[in-house]
């Protein structure tokens, strides 16, 4: 197939297929000891995640069948949806209570974590915002507060379940695509600082999260307590070293290390294949951020600005969700409750990633057939060039460039 007919990125579906098949790989791996435990059946975790990922792609497919303009028209729908799910799982007998949370709606056997659907849904509904209200946003206050009443309305039903990790993914998401599209330096400053601030007062006026803060510093104090799930996955990065200790021979995944399969299967990856296997996984989500950063300039090369708006929420979300769960299992950053994207164990997870995985196709699809691949070099990336021979700082180019993009 040339380049002229190929409506898509190879290398993101690429990057794509090989998270979704490592992660059965290594779901199959970590799972076998805890299956065997509570079901008597060592792939029982397993083929329910064959069934999620199966799911996933058919949903990825199916969105595929739908314009980027019909997602902008039901995105304050999807928004609202949402906020009543989120009112939904607070509401007692609705919500499912989990590991100290409630942040799941159940439905039968079928349990829907509300804040991975909220994501999509804030991505979205910014992406159109910020293209419809760009003056506003950029020119008036009302318009930068606007957006910030909606994200601090998600914030506070997010912290009641309590959802600290989904709130802060949320939040730098919404804050760099507001950045993308043209805030002033100064609101953005300010806006950013508040952010901070406010996380940080979260994070100290709860016990439970300043008990988190302190672990965080000192494992090894609490090695038995509010250090363990820590101090564990320290000895399976420790075990694996360059070459892991082989596929299936980890020993912290046997009962050892708590939610092997879900928020701390990195770790399990780390001890069974080690530095290399570490390295591999970075890469494929190295490839699949760029690629998707990529699908965003070229939406917005094609005049498609809140499409690519909305690639650069979706690339952010997955860059920020693998980077924490990466630093929380490694003892980089303080434990939250965040999965590998397309890896872990979870069925809401799974769903939600692959959707996005597919509206990102699907923007691809739309900015490659309305025109010529701007990653080729073109006139309108040559005038920049010739602007910053003129002497023009970087930062006025790029947001004149990015300004542009919205008239």
């Amino acid at each position: 197939m040339n380049k002229e007919t190929t409506y898509f990125d190879k290398y993101f579906v690429l990057a794509i297929i090989a998270l979704l098949a490592f992660g059965l790989l290594m779901v199959a791996s970590a799972s076998m000891a805890i299956s065997e435990r509570l079901y008597g059946a060592p792939f029982h975790f397993f083929l329910r995640q064959v069934i999620y990922v199966v799911i996933g792609i058919c949903a990825g497919l199916y969105v595929l069948r739908f314009s980027m303009e019909q997602w902008l028209k039901a995105s304050s729908f999807l928004l609202l949806i949402g906020i009543f799910l989120l009112i939904i799982v607070l509401v007692p007998g609705l919500g499912r209570h989990i590991n100290g949370s409630t942040r799941w709606v159940g439905v039968g056997p079928i349990n829907l974590q509300v804040s991975e659907f909220m994501k999509l849904a804030m991505v979205i509904y910014m992406g159109g915002f910020l293209v419809r209200r760009n003056t506003e946003v950029r020119t008036r206050m009302v318009g930068f507060l606007k957006p910030m009443f909606v994200l601090g309305v998600i914030a506070l039903l997010l912290l009641k379940e309590p959802d600290f990790g989904a709130t802060v993914v949320i939040a730098v998401t919404v804050l760099t695509m507001m950045y993308m599209a043209g805030v002033r330096v100064w609101q953005f400053a300010v806006l950013v600082g508040l952010v901070l601030l406010a996380l940080g007062i979260l994070a100290v006026s709860s016990p439970y999260r300043l008990q988190r803060l302190t672990t965080y510093l000192n494992p090894w104090a609490h090695a038995y307590g509010t250090g363990y799930q820590l101090t564990q996955s320290l000895i399976a990065f420790g075990r694996g070293g360059v070459f892991g200790v082989g596929l299936g021979g980890s020993v912290q995944k046997l009962f050892y290390l708590p939610e092997a399969h879900t928020d701390f299967l990195f770790s399990v990856l780390a001890e069974e294949l080690g530095l290399i296997g570490i390295l591999v996984t970075i890469g494929f989500y190295v490839l699949l951020v760029w690629r998707a950063l990529l699908i965003s300039r070229r939406a917005f090369y094609a005049g498609q600005s809140s499409a690519g708006l909305i690639a650069i929420g979706f690339s952010v979300w997955m860059a920020i969700q693998a980077t924490v769960n990466m630093g929380v299992t490694s003892g980089l950053l303080p434990t939250k409750g965040l999965t590998l994207p397309l890896m872990s164990y979870g069925g809401s997870g799974i769903l939600i990633d692959c959707i996005v995985m597919g509206i990102l196709l699907r923007i691809d699809y739309e900015a490659r057939k309305a025109g010529p691949d701007p990653l080729v070099k073109n006139a309108s990336y040559l005038d920049n060039r010739e602007s910053l021979r003129r002497g023009k700082t970087i930062r006025s180019t790029r947001q004149a460039h990015r300004r542009s993009r919205f008239r």
